[in-house]
């Protein structure tokens, strides 16, 4: 199950490739912004959906959303990825699956994060959410058309 429609959102204190720690609530005050899940680094599907996120980032910035993405993944490893594919957001590591439980974007029993993405408004409260661990594309094309509805 996924976070809830209109439930506020956990906070998130994590590291992230800027070299800056995040925090949800300090760093995107009144902002609205996309936080997605997934599982790997470097795997295919995990490739496919931060470059499709990268090839729609001038969207998401004309809609004034900021995109996150976290995975279990090491900052060093997020940054050799955020480096090879030229992603223009912010990747954040969860190396204790903390954060990833409390969006709900664990799997049970082998702990590796789900692919979910979750759309936030500016006070932080689940507008929309999609998960599709194969269908990595479609995280845009459902944000994207969630956010152009809304004007979140």
């Amino acid at each position: 199950m996924a976070l809830k429609i209109g439930s506020k959102a956990p906070e998130i204190k994590l590291k992230s490739t800027s070299g800056k720690p995040f925090d949800l609530n300090k760093d995107l005050k009144g902002k609205p912004c996309i936080i997605y899940f997934y599982p790997k680094d470097f795997t295919p599907g995990c490739t496919e959906e931060a470059c499709t996120f990268r090839d729609a980032f001038s969207d998401f910035r004309d809609l004034d959303v900021t995109v996150i993405g976290i995975s279990k993944d090491s900052i060093s490893s997020h940054q050799k990825f955020k480096k090879e594919h030229n992603l223009p957001f912010e990747l954040l590591s969860d190396p204790t699956g903390k954060v990833c439980k409390s969006y709900d974007a664990l799997i049970p029993l082998i702990k590796v994060p789900k692919r979910i993405t979750y759309l936030l408004d500016p006070k932080h409260n689940v507008v929309a959410e999609y998960q599709d661990m194969f269908g990595a594309k479609k995280h845009i094309e459902v944000m994207l058309k969630k956010m152009k509805s809304t004007n979140t």
